[in-house]
């Protein structure tokens, strides 16, 4: 007799399994290193650890919400089905990234800036911008109807690509409005094994995105199936109904009946 419990459906696989325990121990290793190795800033001192996760984060951000802009831009050119779940699997992680990114840039901002928060700066300001555009993508999706909900979530996450080259250059363009560095990775004054740490990290943190989003790609799949069915199941049971009430009204037995009923 076989075990019930084998046959009940998961979104893990043997691929997924050894993708996290590979970011199980991508993490680790970027703890130690980042942690005991990695030398301390001069000026920053140990504040500048918190590099190791808002550089990964938001760079995971940026991949996240662009995937997601390419899902809209798909479902609304191609109307596909794979590319409509791929943008909402994307979208959930890229909010939560988003939120880390903002997060830890507050934590980093207290001891290096003086202050969590500086509404005059330019690049807190647009992040948080594009964090609240994807929290709305998320919000119009949960509204339901699967075709009407996609397409206007579709457009709202192609407002939020807009933002992204904003975000991402608004150091350069507006670097008189904003206490934030330039980019640590390119100003080469990071030192060696720091650098290869951010790196790791990196590597780590879209690891760790591309587990989270075969996990939610499958779950929004089987979702969307189970919204087809329950809509298949309505739709034939309606038939059934209407067939029913036609063939009671063609059997003459029946309707005589019913006809004398109705008179006055």
């Amino acid at each position: 007799m076989s075990d019930p419990e084998a046959k009940k459906p998961t979104t893990g696989s043997l691929t997924t399994r050894w993708l996290g325990l590979a970011v199980l121990a991508g993490t680790a290793a970027v703890a130690l290193l980042g942690l005991l190795a990695a030398p301390a800033d001069d000026v920053q001192l140990d504040a500048v650890r918190i590099i190791f996760v808002h550089v990964p984060v938001a760079i995971g951000a940026y991949v996240a919400f662009g995937l997601t802009a390419v899902g809209s831009l798909m479902w609304l050119w191609r109307r596909s089905a794979w590319w409509d779940v791929t943008a909402h699997a994307a979208a959930e992680i890229g909010v939560l990234l988003c939120g880390l990114t903002l997060a830890t840039g507050m934590l980093w901002g207290r001891p290096t800036w003086g202050t969590y928060w500086e509404w005059g700066d330019v690049r807190l300001v647009t992040t948080l911008i594009l964090f609240l555009i994807m929290v709305g993508y998320l919000s119009v999706r949960s509204l339901g109807g699967d075709e009407a909900a996609s397409t206007r979530a579709a457009v709202v996450g192609l407002v939020g690509a807009v933002n992204l080259p904003i975000v991402n250059q608004s150091v350069n363009w507006w670097s008189d409005r904003t206490l934030h560095q330039q980019s640590s990775l390119t100003d080469g004054k990071l030192e060696n094994l720091t650098l290869f740490t951010v790196f790791l990290a990196i590597v780590v943190t879209v690891l760790a995105g591309l587990w989270m989003m075969i996990h939610r790609f499958r779950i929004g799949w089987l979702e969307r199936e189970l919204r087809a069915a329950d809509l298949d199941a309505a739709i034939e049971a309606r038939r059934s109904e209407a067939a029913a009430a036609a063939d009671l009204d063609a059997d003459p037995e029946i309707a005589a009946p019913e006809a004398a009923r109705n008179r006055p």
